[in-house]
């Protein structure tokens, strides 16, 4: 099949009368013009231009074939004003809801290269751990921790996977030591979980598994939580990609029996409107690439946690 930029170098020599007008034409080199009508012209197997002294003339293939060369010429004007057209549906707001560890550690930094890319979009993140209704419109885009979209009226697309530990701080696996296994969280100071948070699987489980340990703290956000941990308040569980890349913690433990997903989420109504399609497309390939350069941070900071208390007890003789 022909290339377009040869068609445009054949046109333009045709309305030019020579390959030296059809260059100033079109903005290249004459060179790179007469090449690229030698190759429309081997593509086609057909003599287009004759070319002499006095300039170029169209033989007669060459102008039986002006009037579909310029058919192909408005079919491609045409679908680049289309694609225009439907860029400049991408304008508006984007309303997306997000609990504050996502929002923080992951969209408010992806803003920035969706923002070149869209400046035309705003996007309004609606931080909160409550899960608003996007049936009913209070919000676009929903990314959240889910099984899935359990409403018939929403689509999704999973951006991960989710897996969790049990934490605590790096001082305070110093001072206190840190539970190895389930068994021995009983002998530690816990964080407990309230509200929405406090009915997750892995919440439920930490009350369980250490109805002896003494409750020290308790919170109602993820992001507190996190700090809880950090400052050395006790032992809880926590998603590894929230907790696993945060200096100053350290993973004690996993717990492979509680996993959970990342979703997407929009109105079916809604997924092709194309603010969201562009939100949609833009945040899954870069949410990937993210979450593999957390991931190597995670590793390194681990690592140093792991030395870091080793280094401290070894030293206290604990």
């Amino acid at each position: 099949m022909f290339d377009w930029n040869d068609l445009k170098a054949f046109l333009a020599v045709a309305r030019g009368g020579s390959t030296l007008a059809a260059a100033k034409a079109l903005k290249i080199n004459q060179t790179t013009v007469a090449r690229r009508v030698e190759a429309l012209e081997a593509e086609l197997a057909l003599k287009l231009v004759e070319r002499g002294q006095s300039g170029s003339r169209l033989t007669e293939a060459g102008a039986a074939l002006i009037a579909e060369a310029e058919a192909v010429e408005r079919a491609c004007e045409g679908f680049g004003h289309q694609a225009q057209a439907l860029r400049r549906g991408t304008v508006g707001s984007l309303r997306v809801t997000i609990n504050e560890s996502m929002a923080n550690g992951f969209l408010a930094p992806a803003l920035a290269a969706f923002r070149r890319l869209y400046p035309d979009i705003r996007v309004d993140m609606l931080v909160s751990d409550e899960l608003l209704d996007l049936a009913k419109g209070e919000a676009d885009v929903a990314i959240r921790a889910s099984g899935g979209p359990a409403d018939p009226d929403l689509v999704g697309r999973k951006l991960t996977d989710v897996a969790f530990g049990v934490y605590c701080g790096v001082d305070y696996a110093i001072e206190h030591g840190f539970p190895t296994t389930a068994d021995e969280v009983n002998e530690h100071w816990l964080i407990g979980a309230e509200g929405r948070l406090g009915a997750t699987p892995a919440a439920a489980w930490l009350t369980e598994q250490a109805p002896r340990a003494e409750v020290h703290t308790r919170s109602s956000t993820l992001t507190n939580l996190v700090v809880a941990v950090r400052s050395g308040l006790g032992v809880t569980p926590l998603p590894l990609i929230v907790a696993d890349h945060e200096p100053g913690l350290l993973r004690c433990f996993d717990l492979p029996q509680f996993t959970s997903s990342i979703h997407m989420l929009t109105r079916a109504d809604m997924r092709e409107v194309p603010r969201v399609r562009a939100f949609i497309d833009f945040l899954a390939p870069h949410f990937s690439t993210e979450r593999a350069r957390q991931d190597e941070t995670a590793r390194r900071v681990q690592a140093q946690a792991r030395e870091a208390v080793a280094r401290a007890r070894t030293a206290s003789g604990a």
